[in-house]
């Protein structure tokens, strides 16, 4: 796949209302980035779930009227985003359930933090680099 070269800071922010109905926007967003990072059809699926699914454990969270931020970080060997919205909990979503188990499956690397008032997954997948 022809792709243009990714810069060490290039990142693409987008905010949606934090409805299930903008979800599809994300998940677009996200397998669009993880093509243009020459990741594998299997992987790009896996990205843009992982991130339909934080979502879908954020959203319940989020305070009413809020908004889903979603920062993507491009390296040319790793896709990073987090997926941010504002909550009223002190405490993160616990690691110890199923969809825990899932997102970090699918995604490689997660974590959650809370910070300001927000609530943060970050999910980070490493791109295999065949060596010729």
């Amino acid at each position: 796949m022809n792709h243009l070269p990714v810069a060490p800071d290039d990142h693409v922010e987008l905010r949606v209302p934090a409805s299930g109905a903008y979800l599809a926007v994300l998940r677009a967003t996200t397998a669009g980035l993880a093509a243009r990072l020459d990741f594998t059809i299997d992987d790009i699926e896996d990205l843009r779930i992982a991130v339909d699914e934080a979502c879908a454990l954020l959203l319940p969270l989020a305070t009413p009227g809020a908004r889903i931020d979603c920062r993507f970080d491009l390296q040319p060997d790793q896709f990073q985003v987090a997926v941010s919205v504002p909550s009223a909990t002190t405490d993160p979503p616990p690691r110890d359930t199923f969809a825990w188990i899932v997102l970090t499956a699918l995604a490689g690397e997660v974590d959650a933090s809370i910070s300001d008032g927000h609530v943060t997954l970050t999910l980070r997948k490493q791109r295999n680099v065949s060596t010729g």
